[in-house]
């Protein structure tokens, strides 16, 4: 199986070879394995992963390298797998802003706030006389964030498997106790 479920916890900065590492925490609840899809079955290979730590139980696809052989249903899935220093790969969404305007959105500058603008953060001109329409594309207000992030290949600085904690270098996408993907 190549990968497992985490939950962001926080990020913090350890010392490593005499130098500040900035990580960020993952706690890796106990997960088993929920379902095993097969490519005559199902068409691919994957594993659902299951975990509870409330009243309903979450669970999740992971893609699989490896033989059937390896994986069946009620397996504990535990930090054996995993050292320190190996490269593994992330996946998470992003904080949620809601609907925001376009100077916070796309990072425009806006108008002058002085000399008789009374909008300063506005958008400004969204299309021409001709075509007589918006195009599409057009950087303008709307949803921002709760987008899907994919880190490659960042590198485990500390896996601690008593206390089921991983430490990864650098910051990861999402709010606390939001829920990540390793895949290695």
């Amino acid at each position: 199986m190549s990968g497992i479920l985490a939950k962001k916890v926080e990020m913090t900065r350890i010392i490593k070879n005499g130098a500040f590492v900035p990580v960020t925490l993952l706690r890796v609840p106990a997960i088993t394995v929920f379902q095993v899809k097969t490519v005559e079955r199902d068409g691919y290979d994957a594993v659902v992963l299951e975990f509870q730590e409330h009243a309903r139980p979450t669970r999740r696809e992971v893609s699989r390298t490896g033989s059937l052989e390896n994986v069946s249903v009620g397996d504990t899935v535990t930090l054996e797998m995993l050292e320190e220093g190996m490269l593994v790969s992330m996946v998470s969404y992003s904080k949620g802003q809601g609907f925001t305007g376009a100077v916070k959105r796309w990072n425009f500058k806006g108008a002058p706030a002085g000399h008789g603008h009374k909008l300063p953060r506005s958008l400004g001109s969204i299309g021409t006389r001709k075509p007589r329409r918006t195009k599409l594309g057009k950087k303008m207000h709307g949803h921002m964030g709760l987008d899907k992030i994919t880190l490659k290949d960042v590198p485990l600085v500390l896996v601690n498997k008593d206390l089921r904690v991983v430490a990864v270098k650098g910051p990861i996408a999402g709010a606390r106790n939001s829920l990540i993907t390793l895949t290695f």
